[in-house]
């Protein structure tokens, strides 16, 4: 049967509700209730006081405002989890390792991986930006080869134009093409001395251009990439702080605010621009190429983040209780032989 918790507070109109719809759907997806008034804790009032009433079914949390139907699904929902996890946990192949007592390299390496995934996520993204910003860093240095070799070996996922790049290290962030018609700072043409139109030389010539000592170095990804990136970090870093109190983003939130203004930026850009010129020319400032893709980084991650966690909250309470069955088998054995 699946536990319920209902947070709640004396005189809540809402909480009252919440209880009947609950009793009501007890005959349909038997439940335990348990209710929890917030006001006996500070810490409780804190975190509920805004919200209540709060329903957690297991992994599942439902915030006022919900309905009957939504309350219906979340506990329907909980239910087939549990029904899922049991059938696992007493599959016949399970029981033959109960029986066996035997605790595989790969089991500990699946159990090992589901509690610290968020923690590779988040190395992996640090470290691919820090080889990104390693590479001004070298060249400012004067390491030219090793700085090159970054280049290069980042030029396979990103275009790396110098007038859509952030520079370290020198007179200005941005050098951006003239086109873009942003005020107060140099444009690549003048910094550079290099064409920025859309021909073949050109655009091979703004790819290879790392900077120089007065402008500066660029980062080896474009601007666009590095947001993307700094924000699929920024939330994974707060996802590891309160990923149990944050609920997935809903779809159609991260098209409109994650999707739709990177598509609509980068869309419009590329298709005003040779070979398509399909519509009146237009180059993207930088504020925009960033703003945009944090946008799509944070709130891909918040829509995909916590999707990955509800699998790999199952695969640690499955390979749990394994666990604990085994070390309970080897328990018994070793009172046997005592």
């Amino acid at each position: 049967m699946i536990q319920v918790r209902l947070y709640s507070r004396r005189d809540c109109h809402l909480c009252e509700q919440a209880i009947s719809d609950l009793e009501a759907l007890r005959p349909i997806i038997p439940h335990h209730l348990e209710i929890v008034d917030i006001d006996s804790s500070p810490a409780l009032q804190r975190e509920y006081g805004l919200d209540i009433p709060v329903v957690e079914v297991g992994v599942y949390r439902l915030r006022s405002p919900f309905t009957n139907e939504e309350l219906k699904m979340t506990l329907a929902a909980a239910r087939d989890r549990e029904r899922h996890i049991n059938m696992v946990e007493n599959s016949p192949a399970l029981e033959e390792v109960r029986r066996a007592g035997g605790w595989s390299g790969a089991d500990r390496f699946t159990y090992w991986i589901s509690k610290h995934y968020l923690a590779l996520f988040n190395l992996f993204v640090i470290l691919y930006l820090g080889g990104a910003f390693l590479a001004p860093t070298l060249m400012k240095v004067g390491a030219e080869a090793p700085a090159s070799v970054i280049y290069r070996a980042y030029s396979l996922v990103c275009h790396e134009l110098s007038y859509r790049s952030i520079f370290l290290f020198g007179e200005q962030w941005f050098y951006p093409r003239a086109a873009a018609g942003v005020k107060g700072l140099q444009t690549y043409a003048q910094a550079s001395g290099n064409g920025e139109s859309s021909d073949t030389t050109d655009l091979i010539t703004a790819r290879i251009f790392p900077g120089n000592e007065r402008m500066g170095y660029k980062i080896a990804l474009c601007e666009r990439d590095v947001a993307i990136y700094g924000g699929i970090l920024m939330f994974g870093l707060l996802f590891g702080l309160v990923r149990r109190y944050l609920p997935p983003l809903p779809w159609y939130l991260w098209l409109l605010i994650g999707i739709l203004p990177i598509a609509v930026d980068g869309v419009s850009q590329l298709i005003s621009q040779p070979p398509f010129s399909l519509i009146p020319f237009r180059e993207s400032t930088p504020t925009l190429r960033i703003l945009t893709g944090w946008l799509f980084g944070f709130f891909t991650a918040w829509f995909g983040y916590p999707m990955v966690e509800e699998t790999m909250a199952d695969t640690r309470q499955i390979m749990g209780a394994k666990l604990q069955r085994i070390q309970g088998l080897l328990t018994k054995e070793n009172i046997k032989a005592g």
